[in-house]
């Protein structure tokens, strides 16, 4: 049963959606509510209020099993001064079931699901300054990220009046992380002693008038895989009934603290070596005009054997890795009211805490394996690193309308408006978490009267987003610009029993 859980969570995760949208948060869980804008707080009609206001399901008609299926389409782009480059053209699947009981004669009523909760990432092949063949060209380097959450467990509501209920959501979290990509770093991580009085990253980062190389950055070709983190979260919900036109809800979710475990990451940083070798080569046979390269080269060897660096090691090192990261609290209010028989207006307000959450990202190295970066990072192998973020808190309007044709049809128009959360100075092209504005249409179709089918169309509109310059996370961000576009279709089908 173990295993069959965790190969459940495993399919489930691995084809998640990829890139959310608003942060890593989807704005939609059932095509029913997606195509109304992703309003769901206060409009009590559907099980994805497990996620978003538990106290909801004390007001549904009947009992109700509900899946849903959302294939995602995004399109990104990223643009500096030697890229003008689109991403891969990826298709994510996310896939939500849930079950609420109700019970006839009781106020106490229940339910579990389980819920695709969102993520980004992207992948893209791009030129880096660093990262040059013999005869000058370019060699193409893979830019690769993947950040993916699914969630599920059990919900309670007792409804306390007629008209006001309380509900309680616990859930766990299963996460998976990956990046691949050249990663930059300040040249004073490299703490271990070049020469007396110099450490190596004052050697890398010195001007060659002063015997260094002259570097702001130094870079390796990082990859972080297999990491994994379970943790847990819970939601807090209300919701009122004021009469048979109007409803509205409160819900509270909670921070989830996560760490990712058992990863393996690698670092090589031979091109960064290769391009100091190359230019402490040149320096030398500069101040020794009758020395061969071949003389040059083995002097040069000499000199970095003499601060404890064997070359014949190479320097590409592997280590244990593990990951800490937090996702948000956040704070919903919705309401509902049917203005006509026919037609029913809704209206969800969400306010997201990112500013705690994603300030940064601690990665935990371990057992690196290689001696010449040991030496160079001044350490034995294991030392922390904390990848900036810096997010800003997001707010989230959501606005629909729905109208029922007939006893058959029901149509659907929404909007939705989340605001950015990435700064500036942080955005790079395989975190792309910056749409803004949202548009959506859905239609349902009551089969029979145990059986409705919902389909919605949701498009994230263009966002072109240009990174500070000097940017915190490496130079060949500076100025930059990412662009994300968006397009999901949703598929549901809700049985009533």
């Amino acid at each position: 049963m173990r295993i069959l859980v965790r190969s459940c969570f495993f399919f489930v995760v691995i084809f998640a959606g990829i890139t959310a949208q608003n942060g890593t948060r989807m704005l939609g869980l059932d095509a029913r509510s997606v195509g109304r804008g992703g309003t769901s707080i206060g409009t009590f009609d559907s099980p994805e209020l497990m996620m978003t206001n538990p106290a909801g399901i004390s007001f549904l008609n009947n009992s109700m099993l509900n899946a849903d299926i959302a294939l995602m389409f995004p399109t990104v782009k990223f643009q500096n001064t030697i890229n003008d480059t689109e991403g891969d053209k990826n298709t994510f699947p996310m896939p939500n079931v849930a079950y609420a009981h109700k019970y006839e004669n009781s106020p106490f009523n229940w339910g579990a699901g389980f819920f695709t909760g969102g993520g980004m990432g992207a992948d893209f092949t791009l030129k880096h300054a660093l990262y040059r063949n013999q005869d000058g060209s370019y060699n193409l380097q893979k830019y690769h990220s993947m950040l993916a959450t699914m969630q599920g467990g059990l919900t309670a509501a007792y409804k306390f009046s007629p008209k006001f209920s309380v509900g309680v959501s616990l859930h766990m979290v299963y996460s998976m992380l990956e990046f691949s990509m050249p990663y930059s770093l300040n040249p004073s991580i490299m703490k271990g002693t070049a020469m007396p009085g110099m450490t190596f990253g004052q050697m890398f980062a010195a001007p060659p008038s002063q015997g260094g190389f002259g570097y702001t950055e130094v870079t390796a070709t990082a990859e972080m895989k297999e990491l994994t983190a379970i943790g847990f979260n819970g939601k807090i919900g209300v919701a009122y009934k004021v009469n048979e036109e109007l409803s509205m809800g409160l819900s509270y979710t909670l921070p989830t603290n996560l760490t990712y475990k058992n990863g393996k990451a690698s670092m090589d940083m031979t091109a960064q070596l290769n391009d100091a070798f190359g230019k402490a080569v040149a320096g030398y046979m500069q101040q020794n005009p009758g020395k061969t390269p071949a003389e040059a080269q083995a002097a040069v060897a000499a000199q970095f054997g003499g601060m404890g660096i064997d070359l014949s090691k190479g320097v590409l090192a592997n280590y244990d890795l593990s990951v800490d990261l937090n996702f948000p609290q956040t704070i919903g209010f919705g309401l509902s009211y049917k203005a006509t028989p026919k037609l029913n207006l809704s209206a969800d307000f969400e306010w997201v805490n990112w500013e705690k959450a994603f300030d940064k990202m601690t990665i935990k190295l371990t057992n690196g394996t290689n001696s010449n970066i040991n030496t160079m990072l001044g350490n034995t192998g294991a030392f922390d690193l904390e990848f900036p973020m810096n997010w800003k808190n997001s707010f989230v309007i959501k606005v629909g309308g729905e109208y029922k044709f007939s006893d058959k049809f029901e149509g659907r128009l929404g909007y939705a408006y989340g605001s950015n959360p990435v700064p500036e100075t942080t955005v790079f092209p395989v975190f792309p978490a910056i749409v803004e504005h949202h548009v959506m249409a859905g239609l349902s179709f009551n089969a029979s009267r145990a059986l409705t089918l919902n389909a919605a169309f949701e498009m994230a509109l263009n966002k072109s987003y240009t990174a500070s310059n000097p940017s915190l996370i490496a130079e060949e961000y500076s100025a930059s610009t990412s662009q994300l576009a968006t397009t999901l279709i949703h598929f549901s089908a809700t049985y009533h029993f």
